[in-house]
Parts: C-alpha cells; sequence; structure tokens
C-alpha cells in the first residue's frame, strides 16, 4: 500500500538540542509494507503459527530511493494528528524513535485509508489491503509527481505525454506555441504559469478555472485583449503577479479592476491608449510597469493607487488642457439622478434587478472629487501630478527628467469645480 505525497521527518530531541527542523518536505513515496516470511531476518515468536509478519512504514525519495524503515508499528503510534486530512495533511507521531512523519500534498482520499491502515497496523490487526515489499522505487514512479517543470525549447515540449499532473510550477517559453495548450488546464496545482516568449494570440476562459494561480507570465506574445471572463473567474482571488508585456493591448476592460490581489503588474511595450478608469480599485497593488505605451493621460482613480514602484517612461503624455470640458446638465435626467442615488448610497444592483445596459451605465460612472458619482453631467478637467504622490519609486517619464503627468479630474457639479479649481493650476 503507498501513498504519494510530501514528507517532512521531525525529532522531537531537536528542541532539547536547541535546534530546529528545517521545515520542509520533500516529495516521497510512503509505503506500509510487510516483510514475507522467507525474507525476514528475525522471525517473530507466536502462539498463532499463521500470524502474519508484523508491518512497517517505509519512505523513499529521489535522494533516497532505497528508502528509510520505521520498523514496527504495533503498539507503537503514540498519536494522529489528522484535523487537515481534508487538505491532504496529517502527521503521525512514533514512540521509537521519537519523530513525527508529517504528510502533506497528499490526495485526501489516499490519505484516509492510508491512515485506516496504519491504525489497523497500531492495533495489530489484521489488514484487508495487499501491503507492499521493501523495494527500491523507480525514478519514473518520482517524475509523475514532480511539482516543477521547466521547458525552453521546442524540441523539448512534450507532444506525446501528459504534463506531470501535481505540477505547481510550469513554464514553456520559446516553443512557438501559437494557443494555450488545453493540457495545462487540467493542472489544477498550477501556482506559477509561464508562458512568455510564444505566439499565443487569446486566451481561453479556461485558464480562470486555474482555482491556485498565482503568477501568470504572458510576456513576448501576441494578445491583443484580456478578457472580462478571466477578469471574473476565480482568478479574482488567486492571481498576485500578471506580466502582460510586449504584446498588443489597445485596452484593458473595466472589470480588470476586479482582479483584486494583484500586487504586480507589468504592461510594458504594449499599445495602451488608456488605464481601465476604475484602477483604483486595485487596493493590493504595488509594482506597476507599463512604459513604451500610448497613454496620453491617467485616470482619475489612479490618486488612489498606493505603490513602491511606478515606471510610466517613454509615454506621450499631453500637457494639461487649460480650459474644462464642461457637459453639465440642467435640470438633472430621471437616469442621472437615479444612477447618482443608487451609487452615493452603495445600493446593490445586477441584472436580475435592472437592465443590463443600466448595469453597464452604472459600472462606467465616474468619480468626483469630492468623492461623489457622476453619470452624464459633470465637468472634466486635467492637471499635472506628480507622480511620487502616489509611488515611493518612480522612474522618469520622459528624457528630461520629469516625474509629472496628465491625470484627469471630474467633478460632480460647478461648485464642486470651483471649490477644486486649485488643481487644474
Amino acid at each position: 500500500m503507498k501513498l504519494h505525497c510530501e514528507v517532512e521527518v521531525v525529532s522531537r530531541h531537536l528542541p532539547a538540542l536547541g535546534l530546529r527542523n528545517r521545515g520542509k518536505g520533500v516529495r516521497a513515496v510512503v509505503s506500509l509494507c510487510q516483510q514475507s516470511a522467507g525474507n525476514q531476518r528475525r522471525p517473530q515468536a507466536s502462539s498463532d503459527p499463521g500470524s502474519q509478519p508484523p508491518a512497517f512504514l517505509f519512505i523513499s525519495t529521489m535522494k533516497d530511493r532505497h528508502g528509510t524503515r520505521y520498523q514496527q508499528l504495533k503498539e507503537n503510534i503514540e498519536q494522529f494528528f489528522t484535523k487537515f486530512v481534508d487538505e491532504g495533511k496529517a502527521t503521525v507521531r512514533l514512540k521509537e524513535p521519537p519523530v513525527d512523519i508529517r504528510l502533506s500534498k497528499a490526495n485526501a482520499s489516499s490519505l484516509k485509508g492510508f491512515l485506516s491502515a496504519l491504525r489497523l497496523a497500531y492495533r495489530g490487526c489484521g489488514i484487508n489491503t495487499q501491503l507492499s515489499t521493501p523495494t527500491p522505487v523507480k525514478t519514473s514512479e518520482f517524475e509523475k509527481f514532480k511539482t516543477k517543470m521547466l521547458i525552453t525549447s521546442k524540441k523539448d515540449y512534450p507532444l506525446n505525454k501528459n504534463f506531470p499532473h501535481f505540477l505547481e510550477h510550469l513554464q514553456t517559453s520559446y516553443c512557438g506555441l501559437l494557443r494555450v495548450d488545453a493540457r495545462m488546464l487540467c493542472l489544477k496545482n498550477l501556482r506559477k504559469l509561464d508562458l512568455s516568449h510564444n505566439h499565443i494570440k487569446k486566451l481561453p476562459a479556461t485558464v480562470g478555472d486555474l482555482i491556485h494561480l498565482q503568477e501568470l507570465n504572458l510576456s513576448d506574445n501576441h494578445l491583443e485583449s484580456f478578457s472580462v471572463a478571466l477578469c471574473q473567474s476565480t482568478l479574482q482571488k488567486s492571481l498576485r503577479s500578471l506580466d502582460l508585456s510586449k504584446n498588443k493591448i489597445k485596452a484593458l476592460p473595466i472589470q480588470f479592476c476586479q482582479l483584486h490581489e494583484l500586487t504586480d503588474l507589468k504592461l510594458d511595450d504594449n499599445q495602451l491608449i488608456r488605464f481601465p478608469f476604475k484602477i483604483g480599485q486595485l487596493t493590493n497593488l504595488h509594482f506597476l510597469s507599463a512604459a513604451r505605451n500610448k497613454l496620453l493621460f491617467l485616470p482619475s482613480e489612479f490618486k488612489m493607487l498606493s505603490l513602491e514602484y511606478l515606471d510610466l517612461f517613454g509615454n506621450p503624455f499631453e500637457p494639461p488642457e487649460v480650459l474644462p470640458t464642461i457637459k453639465l446638465q440642467a435640470p438633472l435626467t430621471l437616469l442621472e439622478l437615479s444612477a447618482r442615488t443608487v451609487l452615493n448610497n452603495r445600493i446593490p444592483y445586477g441584472p436580475h434587478i435592472i437592465p443590463f445596459h443600466l448595469c453597464q451605465d452604472l459600472d462606467t460612472a465616474k468619480t468626483c472629487v469630492c468623492g461623489r458619482f457622476c453619470l452624464n453631467s459633470f465637468i472634466q478637467g486635467t492637471s499635472a501630478m506628480n507622480l511620487h504622490s502616489f509611488s515611493h519609486t518612480v522612474v522618469l517619464v520622459d528624457n528630461m527628467g520629469g516625474t509629472e503627468a496628465p491625470i484627469i479630474s471630474y467633478f460632480c457639479s460647478l461648485a464642486c469645480y470651483v471649490n477644486s479649481s486649485d488643481m487644474l493650476k
């Protein structure tokens, strides 16, 4: 009986010696074994001539394929720790030697079956499942449980076999890929996916099914967009780093700002003409790079960001307009009044309550400098803002040593504009 998982064996004598365990498991095959009667070096004395030889644990790793034995299990297990067994984690505490065998990253159902067999072995009961024999584990048996795979040439790309199911980090660069391989989308443990330096033009919505994905590198491809479906997928809760540099993206959807966990965003060398105007919702963003694009100005919500690093070098920012654009309506339309009431009072809305086109209008409402909202009635102005206002480190905007860029501001009324007129100077 075998269990594929990560194992860390911790001696309980370490704290008394002032030592600490390294705190990291290694991929292993844990076997519940039974020495065949003919190969037993020390036959067990027993009144029952038909009794089975005692079971023992056999742990094999890639570095030690011949394995380590924990010879006696009967009445030698002090405690089972199974609080997180549904997450594929458990600990078996042995009396002698005094060690804790920590199991992790195991299949939950396989782990439960393995622990049940261990309990039977501890009690000295018969185990219905056929037990393994203590033989060295083949290297090929570890291959399919690899957690990291780096492929950097076309000739090394696997065409006739699947990727190891337990991969957490996959890089396939310089492979000439025209699309995302469907086999990658079955790797539910993926945390880092690097598809840089390929020819990918479109991302399938099923990339959003990789529920643990934290880092996605798509630099140097042929992408022209980032789909709304991905912005509204499980990536909202998992994705922390996104590299879209060296593509052909002209704009990101409004829904892009629903990727609330993003901390690092690279958009260099695209064709961006604007940032999504709700970018201020990316409250966890610390690193933002969008050099060498076609940005003319920054959205008003850019001021809500709190960055550690910002690079906007090489964008053709326009000088601030002297005169504002006035689109005030008097009196306000019913649509404008209703929209402002819903947004200012944070009233929930959705396509199940109001028509879809009204939801789109509310999603694209402008934020006034006073914090209130406006839809179609507003004053728009631009002003030069020092980028150090929202970033600790700023790369120069141009070769002249500037760190200022034009930022759009909206005013929901003439009173707001007059009270904030110094912003446009």
